[in-house]
């Protein structure tokens, strides 16, 4: 198999500029002692990144407001699910059952 120099440049420069910014904070923040406050900001970027990524995918059809009610519905009982077991697992299961129920009980939701 023949592989182009400029294609294997490619795969390395993507590769460098995929790793870079996850090891670089590692290598830069690993001795230093942040605030609390940081600390505690840091906390919330999971939860807000996950809001906005659901957000966008339950409320939202081509940049206007259009709610997916089925998702919606799998949502709510995702998240009953996990308030109830505390287990990823569970809510996982629970999300993709409901999701997989509801399309084939009303395909136009």
């Amino acid at each position: 198999m023949d592989i182009r120099m400029s294609f294997l440049w490619l795969i390395l420069g993507t590769a460098v500029v995929t790793v870079l910014p996850r090891v670089l904070p590692l290598i830069l923040l690993s001795k230093a002692q942040l605030p609390q406050l940081a600390l505690r900001w840091l906390n919330y970027i999971p939860v807000a990144v996950l809001a906005a990524l659901l957000g966008a995918e339950l409320l939202l059809d081509e940049g206007r407001f259009a709610p997916h009610i089925g998702g919606l519905m799998a949502a709510a009982l995702t998240i009953i699910a996990a308030a109830i077991t505390r287990s990823l697992l569970a809510a996982v299961t629970v999300g993709i059952l409901a999701m997989a129920l509801l399309r084939w009980l009303w395909p136009a939701l």
